[in-house]
């Protein structure tokens, strides 16, 4: 009789509609569940992913130590799939992270080495390069790396298609490393073009975690602007408020930047109908507990 590791219950999240927000125009939405992950968000997919597929190439092997920087939920991912595989894991984050986020990548077994709210998480790339140049881990780089959007193309793109009969029309994601948004872009591009492709960035001055306004210079080369349709900056106010929604009037506790991808879902709603409009819930909302976000407003 086989039974699955770990490993093997990674994907395959539900997708449920929505039912007290009202989409109008008789529009669908449908929120993919990503917190349903083993280690409670999205990056669970492209963390075991890199780690799986640098193995196969012979680059890495069980007992190295990898460094990565992450502004939360990567890092817990890599945590565990280091976790589950035999290797050290050092995590760079910028200071601002939450104390559940910090908490869970500890849990795991991870190092974490902070920096600044100020040098941000441009700082926290800067000094995992400096230390993989003095030969101190080894890199994983999800910016970078082509296995993040790979792990989407071959798991959430396909299961999206089929948990919609291929019905979808929109598919709405907050963008910071970018991953998921260029591996189900490319994977539901090839089933039907005409899907549209939504990404989400912050207002300038907005901060929202897990989602990213790039400096050029720090732009992931993973990106490929041409499989995003249209671009939505979103509100830090409005993120919040959407995130705080989710929880009361749908019992959908997760994540600022899920509230984000509600808010961008709904612009989309109002502007067409009979759609049907899927947006990534990255994470769950325990861990952001600490922040006072879901606290009654005074």
């Amino acid at each position: 009789m086989h039974f699955p590791t770990l490993e093997d219950v990674v994907g395959n999240t539900p997708l449920v509609r929505l039912k007290r927000i009202a989409a109008g125009r008789n529009n669908t939405l449908l929120a993919k569940l990503e917190g349903n992950n083993p280690a409670g968000s999205v990056k669970d997919r492209p963390a075991l992913s890199m780690l799986a597929e640098a193995e196969a190439r012979g680059e890495i092997r069980p007992g190295d130590t990898l460094i990565e920087a992450t502004s939360g939920n990567t890092g817990i991912a890599l945590a565990m799939a280091a976790a589950i595989k035999g290797y050290r894991m050092v995590l760079i984050m910028p200071e601002s992270a939450s104390n559940e986020r910090k908490q869970a990548m500890a849990a795991f077994g991870a190092t974490l080495i902070s920096v600044t709210k100020e040098q941000g998480m441009e700082g926290a790339r800067d000094l995992a390069e400096t230390m993989i140049a003095r030969g101190e881990g080894k890199p994983l780089n999800q910016f970078a790396n082509p296995d993040n959007p790979l792990a989407h193309f071959r798991t959430t793109g396909p299961e999206l298609w089929e948990q919609t009969g291929g019905a979808v029309t929109h598919f709405v994601s907050s963008m910071g490393t970018t991953g998921t948004i260029m591996g189900v872009s490319k994977y539901l591009k090839q089933r039907n073009e005409a899907i549209q492709i939504v990404g989400l960035q912050p207002e300038d001055g907005a901060s929202i975690a897990g989602i990213r306004r790039w400096p050029a210079e720090y732009l992931p080369s993973i990106f490929d602007a041409s499989r995003v349709d249209r671009v939505l900056d979103i509100g830090q106010h409005e993120a919040e408020e959407h995130m705080r929604r989710l929880a009361r009037e749908e019992g959908i506790l997760a994540g600022v930047s899920s509230g984000g991808a509600l808010a961008g879902a709904l612009r989309i709603a109002a502007e067409v109908e009979n759609a049907v409009i899927v947006f990534i819930v990255c994470d769950r909302g325990d861990r952001y507990l600490s922040t006072g976000l879901f606290a009654p407003e005074l």
